[in-house]
């Protein structure tokens, strides 16, 4: 049976990806600092069922450590693909960045972009000594190509997190391991994550009346829907080592 890894998995998208890949048969790992009410008894097809592990991504060291012990705990019994799907991420501090703290840059940067990198590095080499196929899925965001007031810090991981990627599928495809790397971004869908950004003041984030506009107008998506696009992608024909996904280009 295929194995998926999903951080961020208690809420949202993250939760929403969790469910889909269970409804196509793949084994679910979550990895969050709670776990979410409605997975651990969700059923899955062909007897995929979902396994909860702690993990604090602000917290590197001890992030580094549970990676490791995960990834071995997989590839030492895995006989079909792993999934990484790093999907966990912030948006603040939404601010200008004159009054970001060191803290807040650190923590910010911590979950959206080291944690990640870890997690795919550590995946990598355990995939590399079982020689087991191993698909990395980085979520990203539009915000990564463009400049947003008051998102230095999410922009500039993001972008950080798509360049990484693409590094990492062209290392892999230069060896010639068959591993894949690739960016998926879901677009703004009806989250939490939407209505942290919806509470800003206009001085912290010029675009606060834009995103309040999304829930006027039903602009959002539905996360289910979003992460069905994600797992047809995943359980599809082929993937393109490399790409950059768009739920856009799906609608």
């Amino acid at each position: 049976m295929k194995t998926a890894v999903v951080t961020g998995a208690s809420r949202g998208l993250g939760e929403a990806i969790a469910k889909q890949l269970l409804e196509r048969g793949i084994q679910v790992i979550g990895v969050a600092r709670k776990n979410s009410d409605n997975l651990s008894s969700y059923e899955g097809m062909d007897n995929a069922s979902y396994t909860y592990r702690y993990g604090d991504l602000q917290d590197t060291a001890a992030c580094e450590k549970d990676f490791e012990y995960l990834a071995e705990d997989i590839f030492t019994k895995a006989d079909d693909t792993v999934y990484l799907i790093n999907n966990a991420g912030v948006v603040g501090p939404i601010a200008t960045t004159d009054s970001y703290s060191l803290s807040e840059w650190e923590a910010h940067m911590a979950i959206n972009l080291t944690a990640p990198m870890l997690a795919c590095s550590t995946f990598l080499k355990y995939a590399k000594t079982y020689n087991i196929p191993l698909v990395i899925v980085n979520v990203t965001s539009g915000a990564a190509e463009r400049s947003v007031h008051g998102w230095s810090a999410y922009s500039t991981s993001k972008a950080g997190l798509n360049r990484y990627t693409e590094t990492v599928a062209l290392e892999e495809a230069e060896a010639g391991t068959g591993n894949i790397a690739i960016a998926y971004n879901p677009g703004i869908m009806n989250t939490d994550m939407q209505a942290d950004i919806r509470s800003s003041e206009p001085e912290q984030f010029q675009e606060v009346q834009k995103f309040k506009d999304y829930v006027t107008n039903k602009s959002l998506r539905d996360p289910m829907f979003v992460a069905g696009v994600l797992a047809d992608i995943l359980t599809g024909s082929e993937i393109e080592n490399g790409k950059r996904y768009a739920v856009k280009d799906y609608v």
